[in-house]
């Protein structure tokens, strides 16, 4: 019986060494994976920052030569034509310049430090002043906690969200926008969650899964301006922080965005490819 004991042990132990070889193998190639990843969100950035712009800055630049120097020979129709390809060409351009931006979410991101979430809205909200003072709009900040988070990027997260706040307004209606803890959580030291709230159009809360995806628009370009990525840039780096992010809203009744963020992290882990 004894024999038998130790037998089914030794072969308990040798199921779970093969299962941890088999975890360490598959943890190897995730990580080979990851840098392979990460390689060709590099290559991309490269492309996107030298081949793609050096196109676009052309055609902008002749675009302004056309314009300037031959205004007066070109009829409405041509100074029309002209118009919408400097228009499309600014659009491509924005757009590569948020597609960079979304790849170097993981690839050139910040170490971790303990910031004061409520100045990193602050500072956002600066950046803001002359589209607050084009809506009429108005913004408070309650005081938020501190937490372990990388500066630059959610600095980043709020300047999207609350620069969506200002933009989606209703016509007419003065854009009120504030900052603020959830009430309907307990106080953590683990975890804090912040609302970013606002009084806009809001949406159909169908459309939840979607708007956190590139390129997705819920509206004309011809109503809002945009490439439609603030909000996958957003998610990214929210989860990259270990955190989630999510919205409840109502057409005509505005829009309450909830961050969920972890308020330490352990010496050395900076998110999820940092």
């Amino acid at each position: 019986q004894r024999t038998a004991e130790l037998t089914r042990a030794n072969a308990r132990l040798e199921q779970e060494v093969q299962d941890r070889k088999e975890a360490q193998t598959q943890l190897r190639r995730q990580s080979e994976e990851l840098a392979r990843s990460n390689a060709d969100l590099e290559q991309f950035a490269y492309i996107a920052s030298h081949d793609l712009q050096e196109p676009l800055r052309k055609i902008r630049a002749f675009g302004d030569r056309l314009a300037g120097k031959y205004h007066d020979r070109l009829d409405d129709r041509g100074l029309d034509y002209l118009e919408r390809m400097q228009s499309a060409a600014g659009r491509m351009q924005a757009m590569i310049n948020e597609l960079l931006t979304l790849s170097r979410v993981s690839t050139q991101a910040l170490p971790f430090e303990r910031t004061d979430l409520r100045e990193l809205v602050r500072e956002a909200t600066a950046d803001l002043e002359i589209r607050l003072e084009q809506t009429s709009g108005t913004i408070a900040i309650d005081p938020l906690p501190a937490a372990d988070v990388d500066p630059v990027q959610i600095r980043q997260v709020f300047a999207n969200l609350i620069g969506n706040a200002l933009k989606f307004h209703r016509e007419g209606i003065p854009p009120v926008v504030k900052v603020y803890t959830d009430p309907e959580t307990e106080p953590s030291e683990e975890i804090c969650r912040i609302c970013i709230s606002d009084n806009g159009i809001g949406f159909e809360e169908k459309y939840l899964d979607r708007i956190f995806n590139p390129f997705v628009r819920l509206h004309g370009r011809s109503e809002f301006e945009g490439s439609g990525i603030g909000l996958a840039i957003c998610r990214k780096i929210i989860e990259r922080h270990g955190g989630g992010i999510t919205a409840r809203s109502r057409p005509g009744e505005g829009t309450v965005f909830l961050l969920t963020l972890p308020r330490s992290h352990r010496k050395g882990e900076q998110g999820e490819h940092g």
